[in-house]
């Protein structure tokens, strides 16, 4: 495998591959970009089924928080870590450690948070040994709820500009994912008056959003294929894909997974297909806006910035409609004006 011939490999500033023997640790940081400050974005511990995978995840992660945190107006690079191992067996006190000595090793070009199996805890003890991080206890802290609410903006933001709707009684909408940010979505979704199904590879959490939230549940591959209003992607990327895309009869695209989109040509194909899609880094900026108040915080503050997102992707649906462009490559073409810009 060449890194450099590698389709998401985008003149990336830096990928360092870190280990530890002792505690076990796999990780690999990808810097993309820190044009507008320090590169940040959260860690993200999976037990990818080969390292190659693991890489690529990195690569088109990392490129997404730079994307994310100059649409956001946040005075930051994009970068993104993964530890490969399974969450369950994997966690340790010297593990974590381990990581905080590895983001030493980049001296302050990245910093990291919160992402998928990692939690505040795990970031309290990566802290010990490092000041590179975020989103720690006591000052933003969990950037999940701030992510889901984001999530939710964007999503009625999507049904205003298609439906001319502001009230969501009824709406139907299908959530693949129910993790921290996936689950707060449905109950946000719920209080709203909107209609969930749903699916996830966790049953507890499934019987749950079945007995709070009145959700119906279905198995993960039948989620496609829902009769409903929006498609909301909660888990990992790629799920729009040329096996999905003829399957969803949504026409709204609005979650918070990273990397909802397989390939670049299915930004194209959704347009052809009539389905407005919130471009992922777009509408899942909550988390790493909260973020950006970690010192200082405030938690007010805060949410009036992630309450932008609407606003900002109302932008992105009009610029589209008026270029006859896919909402993908608009967000995108924003992105690199703002980087061009220096972050104006």
């Amino acid at each position: 495998m060449a890194l450099f011939d590698l389709v998401d490999f985008d003149d990336h500033e830096q990928v360092v591959f870190c280990s530890d023997k002792e505690s076990g640790l796999k990780a690999i940081i990808a810097i993309h970009s820190t044009k507008l400050g320090p590169a940040v974005g959260g860690c993200r511990l999976w037990d990818y089924a080969c390292d190659e995978d693991a890489i690529i995840d990195a690569l088109r992660l990392s490129k997404g928080m730079t994307y994310k945190n100059a649409m956001a107006g946040l005075p930051m690079g994009g970068g993104k870590s993964v530890i490969i191992g399974d969450a369950k067996t994997i966690k340790s006190e010297a593990l974590f450690k381990a990581f905080g000595q590895a983001l030493n090793n980049v001296n302050g070009r990245y910093i990291s948070a919160e992402d998928v199996n990692i939690n505040t805890g795990d970031i309290a003890i990566v802290n010990t040994v490092t000041p590179f991080v975020t989103g720690t206890e006591g000052k933003s802290g969990n950037p999940s709820p701030f992510t889901a609410l984001g999530t939710f903006l964007g999503l009625k933001a999507a049904v205003k500009y298609k439906y001319d709707r502001d009230d969501l009684t009824d709406f139907k909408v299908a959530v693949q994912g129910l993790g921290s940010v996936g689950y707060g979505l449905c109950e946000l979704l719920h209080k709203a008056g909107a209609k969930l199904i749903v699916t996830d590879m966790n049953q507890e959490s499934l019987a749950k959003a079945e007995k709070e939230l009145g959700a119906t549940v279905v198995s993960l591959d039948e989620i496609y294929d829902q009769d409903v209003d929006v498609y909301a992607p909660c888990a990992l990327g790629a799920t729009i894909n040329d096996d999905t895309l003829p399957r969803l009869k949504a026409k709204i695209i609005a979650g918070c997974a990273n990397n909802q989109l397989a390939a670049p040509h299915h930004d194209q194909a959704l347009l052809e297909q009539g389905i407005l899609y919130c471009p992922d880094y777009v509408i899942n900026a909550g988390g790493i806006i909260n973020i950006a108040f970690e010192e200082d915080y405030s938690a007010e503050k805060a949410t009036k910035k992630v309450e932008e997102i609407y606003e900002t992707l109302m932008t992105v649906f009009t610029t589209a409609d008026k270029e006859n462009k896919p909402t993908g490559l608009v967000a995108d073409e924003m992105a690199q004006a703002i980087i061009a810009n220096g972050g104006k």
